[in-house]
């Protein structure tokens, strides 16, 4: 049978490749053409890898159709409104061309914004746990097990205790996580790429400061990261590394993830950094993200990173850092949102994505309903791709509004690529909340220990991290400062 790694075998990226083409307008009707005639598969493979290697010759073929589209330019239509630069970017953003400045909300919030960074990292590591057993079920599936399992509307992490064997096998949990992430086996935060990256983030900005480049971030995977524990995008571009590409093409090659949502999982601690300076956060980001992606891809990451940039200082902070009055929360999530949006090209298709899930959220509609037309727009994208995603998150955090357990179940009940939008879900509203007003019965099972392959990290506790953190923050601060004081 051979050895079959998910995400990276040329028979198997080239239907996601032709996916990604088709999706921005390119002509790929000859490649599809010498690829079928050949005997080559357009159905992408789900979960990354088909059961069986392909002939050599096809592979050889494969690669050469990837080469072939990296080639092909994207239409005018497209590019001139989702360019790659990162001037483009912003120039084409409401917020943009704000100018980056020393934030002065270490001084707003003193002590309150270490519970508002510590209910962050919680909130993000809680979010992801109570999505991980159902990555890749189907939504309706999904909602059969949380049914089956007296846990409808979801309400605590998933159990198995109870469910219906036939049930269970229609719908297999999550191989990898089950042992973990199940309530009756949690014990302690399980290792997550989700939780993995923003450790690398804070690494870096802790031994580089907010100076480090795409080229710092490459040393940094290659270091810190097994190539078993980065996967679609990040596995493309790890492997070009390993072959000699610099970093700052090393995502461009024969890669068809560049507009999923890898990037976006990567980028919350630039926000936590750089709190109430979103374009910073964005900066930051970007740097990061074109190691890997493109267009939507990237906006992704700058979105998450201007919209946590905000989270922590939104609405004010009362006691114990919470965002002020029940009357405001839904105020501070239309301005964290707003944020994020500030650094996206506004007619992207990022951009629309999250409007859709915002409006959905807002709306009358039940959540069901409201998914069914989340789902009617974007139902053929592959459940790990950006924009799928995105309108998901604005959804469950417009209709969370501000509840952190509202927020997550909305987010993990869409479907989709569930832990990693219940992470960043979570790390929004854990943020708007702090720390002391988040529910104990989803932060007591993480026993304030995170478990990661990341070194230095494995076991830390999340206050760690989040102290951490907030030092970076001011360091973060007082340079910008100085910058402005010059």
């Amino acid at each position: 049978m051979g050895l079959r790694l998910s995400w990276s075998q040329p028979e198997d990226l080239v239907p996601h490749a032709f996916r990604a083409a088709e999706l921005d307008g390119v002509p790929i009707d000859d490649l599809v053409a010498s690829w079928t005639d050949a005997g080559g598969p357009l159905l992408a493979p789900v979960n990354g890898a088909t059961p069986d290697p392909a002939p050599e010759s096809l592979r050889e073929l494969g690669r050469g159709i990837l080469s072939q589209l990296d080639e092909r330019a994207v239409p005018d239509a497209v590019r001139l409104v989702e360019p790659d630069e990162l001037s483009e970017i912003l120039a084409l953003a409401p917020g943009g061309a704000a100018a980056a400045g020393a934030s002065q909300a270490l001084l707003v919030l003193g002590a309150a914004f270490f519970d508002r960074v510590h209910g962050a990292w919680l909130g993000r590591a809680a979010g992801c746990l109570l999505g991980k057993p159902v990555e890749k079920i189907p939504r309706e599936g999904i909602r059969a097990i949380a049914q089956n399992t007296g846990n409808w509307p979801i309400s605590s992490y998933f159990t198995e205790i109870g469910l219906d064997p036939a049930l269970a096998e229609r719908y297999p949990w999550n191989r990898k996580s089950r042992p973990t992430s199940l309530i009756e086996n949690i014990d302690g935060m399980p290792e997550d790429d989700d939780l993995n990256f923003p450790l690398i983030a804070l690494d870096l900005l802790e031994r580089i400061g907010a100076s480090f480049s795409t080229d710092d971030v490459a040393q940094s995977w290659l270091a810190n990261l097994p190539g078993g524990r980065v996967f679609t995008a990040e596995r493309i571009a790890y492997r070009n590394l390993l072959d000699g590409y610099e970093p700052s093409v090393a995502g461009a090659v024969r890669n068809p993830f560049r507009d999923w949502i890898g990037a976006q999982i990567r980028t919350d601690v630039y926000g936590w950094a750089n709190p109430g300076d979103p374009v910073a956060a964005a900066r930051l980001a970007f740097t990061d993200a074109r190691l890997s992606h493109g267009r939507n891809g990237v906006y992704g990451a700058m979105f998450a990173a201007a919209a946590c940039s905000a989270a922590v200082v939104a609405g004010g902070a009362g006691a114990g850092g919470r965002a002020a009055g029940a009357d405001g929360a839904a105020d501070a999530v239309d301005a964290v949102i707003a944020a994020g949006l500030s650094v996206v090209p506004a007619d992207s298709r990022y951009a629309q994505a999250i409007a859709l899930g915002a409006s959905l959220g807002r709306s009358a509609l039940d959540s069901e309903e409201a998914l069914d037309r989340i789902y009617a727009v974007y139902g053929e994208l592959h459940w790990v791709h950006v924009l799928n995603n995105a309108a998901v998150l604005a959804f469950a955090l417009t209709r969370g509004a501000g509840d952190y357990e509202a927020t997550i179940t909305a987010a993990v009940t869409g479907g989709w690529d569930t832990d990693s939008v219940g992470a960043t879900a979570g790390s929004l509203a854990g943020a708007l909340l702090g720390a002391s007003a988040l529910p104990s019965r989803w932060i007591s099972p993480l026993h304030n220990r995170l478990a990661s392959s990341v070194p230095g990290f494995d076991g830390i506790g999340f206050d760690e991290l989040a102290r951490r953190t907030v030092a970076v923050a001011a360091a973060t601060s007082a340079d910008a400062a100085d910058g402005a004081a010059r």
